[in-house]
């Protein structure tokens, strides 16, 4: 029987699963290898005798930018034996955000998969480190070594300080092991620090939601540097359950390979719902009886953006499966999930309970507790609550007197305990999951010689959840007679060129003769721009 209580650190799971079922598969990837839990083990402590040759040990500071494979798990779980600080970095990242997380985390080692889907990945970290710092390409292999050499894996309060890093101290409850960074309402992104502990409590939350067991069979397909990774495999540790991994998303590819291992729970986020429910019904038009996409599927679970209701609807009809939705962010894995035993109304119009590990309450624009039915700011409280950001500023702003966290995010609790989410008061786009900062972009548009003023918002949109627009209104050029006219390739070229990631670039582009503005200081009125926008596409 698992016991939460009992385990300290990622490293304690892992030997405590490999105890618990060392034979049982652990992975399976598209192109035939099965791992057990056993030797995700034993060839993470190999990996790690290798790392530690290199000279990582406890407290180095150690970015990774991977794909998802099964060889990226066992390199972070070999980090966490050494008990490293982890900066994992989405590999669709490029020179703006790796350069300000570089800086940001004062990498000393950086691992890098050399050229991935045809980008050199090796190349442009190189060009970004600094002197101090060592890329480590991983394309050939991990490296590996010999357990025997490994040092006692560090415990509580084991962790060292880590001097020249303000923010990331050491501390009696082992001190911060991970640092992810989010772009969220601000246009650079955030530091945020978790514990092992805090990645624990999110794991946990997700594996009892979801009654996952050794009989199930799940799947990582999202990026695993999201922190829905450690998120995901955590929860396999608790439960014993394994899952199929993939480097890549295509909805029809990955259910072939799906049906090959018996998949019974996919997802990633409410586009991978859409995508699934889409390749359903491309297949069954062309092969009326070919049977159900994923016939061993019984749940679609994810986050990342709200779920409209009637996609519940229609993609549990077509796949024949449950679709349990739920919520939580880089600062808070887990917060609310809905549970395979909700009716179908509370899961196609909440985003579930909260999870346990996280204190709920809702709260009015004063800071008093909202009542039930209500609608105010969701905040936050547990183990599942990251430590802190790494800028002292920004912690102070989100963390109120009584060490809650303010997510931003409007919503209310209903009387049977499930959480509804209203709006946000973060001026973020939620575009297949990942949070998207309107004023990093608003800032690159603005610097195209065409455009005056520009606002950035996001729209309704079947396939993505959110599309990026691009709302501006032209300059004038020094005759008076207005700038050669602007289009979306024009823009996407120039904001290519600023360094952009292709994730972020505008899928539409309005041209106004003004934005609309209100209150004292003129402030855009977005709200207005989404009314008049729009359209779901």
């Amino acid at each position: 029987m698992f016991d939460p209580a009992r385990i300290r650190t990622l490293w304690e799971l892992v030997e405590y699963r490999a105890r618990a079922s060392g034979g049982a598969p652990m992975f399976f990837d598209g192109d035939g290898r099965t791992v057990t839990f056993g030797e995700v083990r034993d060839e993470a402590l190999r990996v790690a005798a290798g790392f530690r040759g290199l000279g990582i040990g406890a407290g180095s500071r150690v970015m990774w930018q991977l794909p998802t494979r099964i060889d990226t798990v066992v390199a972070s779980l070999a980090l966490a034996r050494l008990g490293a600080v982890q900066t994992p970095v989405i590999p669709l990242h490029r020179e703006r955000e790796v350069g300000f997380v570089l800086a940001g985390s004062a990498a000393e080692f950086v691992l890098v998969p050399g050229v991935w889907r045809g980008f050199d990945h090796d190349a442009m970290v190189r060009g970004l480190a600094g002197d101090g710092v060592r890329v480590v390409s991983v394309a050939g292999g991990l490296p590996v070594g010999d357990p025997d050499t490994l040092p006692e894996p560090p415990g509580l309060p084991g962790l060292p300080g880590l001097p020249g890093l303000p923010g990331l101290p050491g501390g009696e409850d082992g001190g911060t092991r991970w640092v992810y960074y989010t772009s969220g309402t601000t246009a650079a992104p955030k530091g945020v620090e978790h514990t092992d502990a805090s990645l624990i409590a999110g794991g946990v939350g997700l594996a009892t939601a979801l009654g996952m067991s050794a009989d199930d069979v799940g799947s990582i397909a999202f990026p695993y540097a999201h922190i829905a990774g450690p998120d995901y495999v955590i929860a396999m540790l608790v439960s014993g359950f394994p899952a199929v991994v993939l480097d890549a998303f295509e909805a029809g590819q990955a259910a072939e390979v799906y049906r090959r291992h018996g998949v019974t729970m996919a997802g990633g986020s409410t586009a991978f719902y859409q995508a699934f429910h889409d390749a359903s019904r491309r297949r069954r038009a062309t092969a009326p009886d070919a049977g159900p996409l994923i016939p061993s599927l019984r749940l679609l679970s994810g986050g990342g953006a709200p779920l409209p209701p009637e996609l519940y609807r229609a993609a549990g009809r077509e796949l024949g499966c449950a679709i349990v939705h739920g919520y939580g962010m880089t600062e808070c894995p887990m917060i609310a999930m809905g549970t395979p035993y909700d009716s179908d109304e509370q899961l196609a119009h909440t985003v579930g309970r909260p999870v346990a590990g996280a204190r709920v309450r809702v709260v009015r624009a004063d800071g008093s507790e909202a009542a039930t039915g209500e609608a105010g700011e969701v905040t936050v409280a547990g183990t599942v609550v990251c430590r802190r950001y790494t800028d002292p500023a920004l912690t102070a702003e989100a963390f109120d007197a009584q060490g809650r966290f303010h997510t931003g995010d409007l919503g209310y609790l209903r009387a049977d305990g499930h959480l509804v989410l209203t709006g946000r008061l973060k001026d973020i786009i939620i575009r297949k999951g990942e949070n998207i900062s309107a004023q990093e972009i608003e800032d690159l548009v603005r610097t195209h010689p065409a455009v005056a003023e520009a606002a950035v918002i996001g729209l309704p949109d079947r396939e993505r959840g959110e599309r990026v627009c691009a709302v501006v209104t032209l300059a004038e050029a020094a005759d008076g007679n207005g700038t050669p006219g602007l289009t979306l390739a024009g823009l996407t070229a120039h904001l290519r060129a600023a360094g952009l990631m292709t994730q972020k670039l505008p899928e539409q582009l309005e041209i106004t003769e003004e934005l609309p503005r209100g209150g004292p200081l003129g402030k855009v009125l977005k709200a207005r721009l989404r009314e008049r926008y729009g359209a779901p596409a």
